[in-house]
């Protein structure tokens, strides 16, 4: 390895740790232990945007970085903690689609971000189209968790993963306005927001927040 190719190593290296990461989402079905796994992604994803802010000289995105930081890493998984003690749910939940089905539907997505990302990107610098693979397989392992999980906490950290995955990509594109990023990192915070005042509403409506409940209401599920 020649100091030319550093930069897109670890760069390299911290997006696939955060597709790793996103496969310990799926993986996992306690509550507890997909914020922590969350909290470390958000913790990457600092790292990422900052070795990026280092490589491309652009010292806006170290903003980028404390902010990934702070509430990616710190607050936000505090406050979902918190929210977890408050509704009492320190147990494995129900899914959607078993863990071995959802990780191999997993694989299937990140092999579609692959053959998707590279082909229209051929023109672009080998580095960018990696980078732009992993993100994009981040966001889709983020849907794909709002998908398969049956308790709507769960489904707001695949939101806020998805948009981890966003992020991303959004930082290992070089040139990123800082308006950009800033207005991501408020959109993120917002739909923090309004996920917390979705799940404190079906906790008050039906007493759970296990969205199976929503079926039997609908009439769908008996």
């Amino acid at each position: 390895m020649t100091f030319g190719q550093l930069p897109y190593d670890v760069a390299h290296l911290l997006g696939g740790i955060m597709v790793l990461l996103s496969f310990v989402l799926l993986y996992q079905r306690r509550v507890s232990a997909v914020i922590g796994a969350f909290a470390v992604q958000g913790g990457v994803l600092a790292a990422a945007a900052a070795w990026q802010a280092w490589v491309q000289g652009s010292p806006h995105l170290y903003v980028t970085a404390l902010i990934a930081l702070v509430a990616k890493a710190a607050l936000i998984p505090l406050a979902l903690r918190a929210l977890v003690r408050r509704l009492d749910l320190h147990r494995t939940v129900e899914t959607a689609l078993g863990i071995g089905p959802s990780l191999i539907a997993g694989v299937a997505v990140v092999a579609l971000a692959i053959l998707v990302v590279l082909p229209v990107t051929a023109r672009v610098a080998i580095g960018t189209r990696e980078e732009m693979a992993l993100a994009l397989s981040v966001i889709l392992l983020g849907m794909l968790m709002m998908i398969t999980r049956r308790n709507a906490i769960l489904q707001v950290v695949g939101l806020m993963s998805m948009e981890n995955g966003l992020i991303l990509a959004a930082v290992g594109a070089a040139g990123m306005p800082l308006v950009v990023e800033l207005s991501t990192a408020a959109l993120v915070l917002l739909a923090f927001v309004v996920g917390g005042v979705f799940v404190f509403q079906i906790r008050e409506r039906f007493d759970s927040v296990d969205i199976g409940f929503l079926e039997i209401h609908r009439g769908e599920r008996r």
